[in-house]
């Protein structure tokens, strides 16, 4: 809307049409306040009209989301650009090539559509002799284009598109290390993100291709299916979350504890009576305020929000939890995030000229490109009905399957979260000795440490959440399972007797630092727990206290070791 300095003729006949139409109520709350001055009879006076932001329009929640996506974007690539070289590049425990090289040959040997279908990535085109700066490219330019998506609050399709593909191109390729659900929410979550955008516009507002309603209802699907999948596969799970349970030993027992995680263990029977109620109730009842009017849509983004608020607070859950906020964004109209926008910045002054020829019916024209995009609209929402079949069937099914996809891009997909709970900590703790001798009761066994998961009894446990620890992550799967099952311990037994210089970047202590190497390394298995406030361990100002449980795998050198790498093809250390 144009002020009167600027063109009063406009002004008075936009008035004109406002004292008469109903749909812009004169209750409204003001928001924005143009002063026009005129000259009637010779007099001049001054009339001040207040335009509030209307509901049920969505351009100040397609910022927000970009913005949001973009920043978990940023999280995740800055996560892979720190840790994918040594887990999955040349030299990483399982180097991304050696996949591809398997992948090709299960297709038929051919790097074509199998494998393009069979594992979508880049790399598939890139030059497989420097694996690492493959690697460190897609994260980086991931990098570049989220921060500048954070950054401006705008995009469109084309670099939407491009970090879903680079995203894709690492995911794809991360194997174990990636195996996890909220890979594939961001996935999706990004997919969607594309349809938010004009084709190459970046314009924050770009007036002729307002937010799609279809769009923005996928966004709620999401959100809706998340909870819905994290609720059903508890009551379906553990008989703990039944018996209201849970939480008693959840902030003890989960992957990566933070400081909040003993304070919350230690709270009284009935507030974690209380938590287990109040989850069933968020993931299996409100999801369903979604569909049942703008109110309580709202109601159901403020208690999600708040939800995954007080789960970030609870536990380094890496991105998990903030990725689940971004859909719940989309509960809120623009009026409803207005409070997020500076009155004098420019995306709600255009928000308000925008609402204010809609009302007075000078919208967009209807060009080819606005039909164009009316068309892909409407196909997305077709697109995400016809993937949501197979996933609305899993969860109504007795057998539900979490974080399971049903087709190779991932763009629909179901979810869920701790069906159960382990009710005893245990920890996989590397000790190495430069004793010729392992056996000797003289023999002195110095510990490694890990970034993040639990180890010396005195360590405060990390506050890391959204960032990522993925080894420390699957570390703590390798201590509920044997060392056979999860052989990739050995491999980092084995880098840690030579002090690889890349697997010594993810621990956070070597204790042979600037000495020897090591001539053995060995697991310990141990039962860690919270002391009691006010008990001795505590006013020692112990963290955990823990009970061994016995050898986890023995002691092993690199000479034992060289048959046990070359029948897995892994390179000896030594000989790096």
């Amino acid at each position: 809307m144009a002020s009167s300095t600027e063109n009063p003729e406009n002004t008075e006949s936009f008035l004109r049409k406002r004292r008469g139409n109903p749909l812009v109520p004169d209750s409204l709350s003001h928001d924005r306040c143009s002063e026009t001055a005129q000259d009637e009879d010779a007099n001049k006076y001054e009339k001040k009209v207040c335009v509030s932001i209307q509901t049920g329009t969505y351009w100040l929640t397609r910022i927000a989301l970009l913005r949001a996506i973009a920043f978990i974007y940023f999280v995740a690539f800055t996560v892979a650009y720190n840790q994918n070289k040594q887990l999955i590049g040349g030299n990483g425990l399982m180097p991304c090539k050696d996949y591809l090289r398997s992948v090709k040959r299960y297709v038929g040997g051919k790097i074509g559509t199998a494998a393009l279908a069979y594992t979508p990535s880049l790399l598939w085109i890139m030059d497989w002799t420097d694996m690492d700066a493959n690697l460190d490219g897609i994260a980086l330019a991931g990098m570049a284009l989220s921060g500048f998506v954070l950054f401006m609050g705008s995009a469109n399709m084309i670099i939407m598109g491009i970090l879903w593909i680079l995203y894709h191109s690492i995911v794809n390729v991360g194997q174990l290390w990636y195996s996890f659900g909220w890979e594939s929410q961001l996935l999706e979550t990004g997919f969607l993100g594309i349809f938010l955008c004009p084709l190459w516009s970046l314009s924050q507002m770009p007036r002729l291709f307002p937010p799609s309603l279809i769009n923005i209802w996928t966004f709620r699907w999401l959100i809706v299916r998340i909870m819905l999948g994290a609720g059903l596969i508890k009551i379906r799970g553990d008989r703990c979350w039944t018996d209201l349970t849970c939480m008693d030993y959840h902030y003890e027992t989960q992957p990566v504890p933070n400081p909040m995680s003993y304070y919350m263990h230690h709270s009284p029977w009935w507030i974690h009576r209380f938590e287990t109620l109040s989850n069933h109730f968020i993931e299996l009842v409100v999801p369903f305020f979604t569909f049942m009017g703008r109110r309580m849509c709202l109601v159901n983004g403020v208690l999600q929000i708040l939800f995954q608020v007080v789960l970030i607070i609870s536990g380094n859950l890496s991105f998990l939890n903030w990725l689940t906020i971004v859909p719940s964004l989309a509960c809120f109209d623009d009026a409803a995030l207005a409070f997020l926008f500076r009155r004098s910045g420019g995306a709600r002054k255009t928000l308000l000229e925008i609402q204010s020829e809609e009302t007075a019916g000078h919208g967009p024209p209807a060009t080819k490109g606005v039909l164009i995009r009316r068309v892909l609209n409407v196909s997305l929402g077709l697109l995400i009905a016809y993937l949501s079949v197979p996933v609305v069937m899993n969860l109504l099914s007795s057998r539900q399957a979490m974080n399971t996809s049903f087709d190779p891009l991932r763009i629909v997909n179901t979810y869920g979260a701790f069906g159960s709970i382990t009710k005893e900590r245990t920890e996989v703790v590397f000790q190495g000795t430069m004793s010729v001798n392992h056996t000797g009761e003289e023999v002195i066994w110095e510990e490694y440490e890990f970034m993040c998961k639990p180890g010396a009894l005195d360590r405060r446990p990390c506050l890391i959440s959204p960032y990522h620890y993925r080894l420390d992550w699957l570390m703590w799967f390798a201590a509920l399972q044997t060392y056979e099952q999860s052989e990739w311990v050995i491999h980092i037994a084995g880098r840690l007797l030579a002090n690889d210089s890349s697997i010594l970047s993810l621990m956070a202590h070597n204790p042979f630092q600037d000495r020897e190497k090591p001539r053995w390394i060995r697991g310990e298995h141990f039962r860690y727990k919270f002391p009691r406030p006010g008990s001795v361990s505590a006013a020692q100002g112990k963290w955990w206290i823990r009970k061994r449980i016995g050898p986890y795998f023995p002691p092993v050198s690199l000479d034992g070791l060289r048959n046990y790498f070359q029948s897995r093809n892994w390179p000896l250390p030594d000989t790096e």
